[in-house]
């Protein structure tokens, strides 16, 4: 069964083919550490995790080398450092530390190789020595500048014209720039900002040298998948290429470029300015991981995702049914050595069809008759990076092993069972009443009550 990906550079979907199949390699733009994530901040993570493990179920698990960064040096860890009296590397921690704790809660594992932009200060230096000795940048007033119309492919990932690109480069316009679209490699720090001793003076990098570099430094020159949100293709992504390519004698920075959609809010795109930027947090709070993570799968990766609070409800209501079908199915060991389904394994394989992939996985939670079967159900769903919970702790309301105050329910389930026994109806509602209160509901059986909470 062959992998089919969407290459953003090619425009269309093709047969992925790995440099070596003994060491497949990906990188993924990860944050700038400088607040919490939000919902959209969320998607990248949580869809390349999910071909991390397609990747490593064709390739073997020692095959996947798998790296996302963290940038730890940017003007906005400056600003929120100088706002705290602390320095950027307090911020950074704090943050990082947030994300990771976030994005746990979500089922994304980390990754094998973290790079930290800090700590990739001389790969940076370096490779901004190449690109002046090469004629594709320059110094000028502290500044060292990538000269744009050195590289004849610079617009081609992104399908941007001169026009196109000029407009965006007047953000930063410079009496020092040859060309408008000339971008920052290295720029000069002030006394009190951090910086690095450097060729052209102290300073600190500009962002898009960054992944160039740590990419180089940690994977090779050219590496099999480069992905991201599609915020990053232009001009971050653009950039990346232009300098990776100039710096490595014209050998290619990715064959594959993977990009997925916005996440929007009730229909509409999420920004500061519409006051709609939901933290990944404050949605845990409120919801389980694994129903946030079956929502932003619940879309192609490439089509924009509309957050809704039916979306996330009705996400919670289809594992609710899912976990209960394994806990139907208790008593039947789930056989080790399963492979996933290939309903479930061809629309992964399919450029991560996971609509597709989620629709096949719910038709087999009606079959769980025999090992085999309960095997192909928990290996496909592992794929996906649900069902991870054991089913009573997630019927429960947990999600894991700790039942907070289990005993105390449990206590007043006996309570009522007694009630009823004695036929004191008022008092048995009374205890229904109360947990319902809680958001505990009791589901009455043959085998007696259990309970869940809403």
């Amino acid at each position: 069964m062959t992998l089919h990906l969407y290459d953003s550079a090619a425009r269309e979907k093709r047969r992925f083919v790995p440099i070596d199949p003994r060491r497949v390699t990906m990188y993924v733009c990860g944050p700038t550490t400088y607040n919490y994530a939000h919902i959209g901040n969320a998607r990248p993570p949580v869809v390349f995790d999910v071909l991390r493990r397609v990747l490593t179920d064709a390739y073997g698990d020692d095959a996947v080398v798998y790296a996302r960064n963290i940038t730890d040096i940017d003007d906005k860890i400056i600003t929120k450092a100088d706002e705290e009296g602390i320095s950027i590397g307090e911020i950074s921690d704090r943050y990082e530390a947030a994300y990771l704790e976030d994005l746990g809660a979500l089922g994304v594992a980390e990754p094998d190789l973290a790079p930290h932009a800090t700590d990739a200060i001389p790969a940076m230096i370096d490779m901004i020595d190449e690109l002046i000795a090469g004629d594709f940048a320059y110094a000028a007033e502290n500044h060292v500048l990538f000269h744009v119309p050195a590289y004849e492919r610079y617009g081609k990932l992104s399908s941007r014209n001169q026009e196109d690109m000029i407009a965006g480069a007047r953000v930063e316009v410079a009496p020092y720039k040859r060309d408008p679209s000339d971008f920052v490699l290295w720029k000069p720090s002030t006394d009190d900002q951090p910086g690095w001793d450097s060729p052209w003076g102290r300073g600190r990098p500009g962002w898009h040298i960054e992944c160039s570099a740590m990419i180089r430094k940690v994977l090779g020159k050219t590496i099999d998948i480069h992905g991201g949100g599609i915020d990053l293709l232009f001009p971050h992504h653009e950039n990346e290429v232009a300098q990776s390519c100039c710096a490595n004698a014209g050998a290619p920075l990715a064959n594959f470029w993977m990009h997925n959609g916005f996440v929007n809010m009730n229909a509409e795109k999420m920004s500061k300015s519409l006051g709609n930027i939901v933290l990944a947090r404050d949605l845990l709070a409120d919801w389980p991981g694994e129903a946030i993570r079956y929502v932003l799968l619940s879309a192609h990766y490439r089509q924009p995702l509309d957050w809704t609070d039916k979306a996330i409800s009705s996400a919670k209501a289809t594992l609710d049914r899912l976990y209960r079908a394994l806990e139907n199915a208790a008593d039947i060991p789930a056989a080790q050595d399963a492979e996933p389904h290939d309903d479930v394994r061809g629309a992964l394989r399919d450029d991560l069809n996971t609509p597709k992939a989620l629709a096949a996985l719910s038709q087999l939670s009606s079959t769980l008759e025999t090992p085999e079967d309960k095997g192909r159900f928990l290996a496909s769903a592992r794929l996906l990076g649900i069902l991870q919970a054991d089913p009573v702790a997630w019927r429960k309301g947990s999600g894991d092993d700790t039942h907070g105050d289990d005993a105390r329910i449990e206590a007043l389930i006996a309570e009522r069972a007694q009630a009823k026994k004695d036929r004191d109806f008022a008092k048995a509602d009374a205890i229904r009443d109360a947990l319902s209160a809680e958001n505990i509901i009791l589901e009455d059986g043959p085998e007696g009550t259990t309970w869940r909470k809403a």
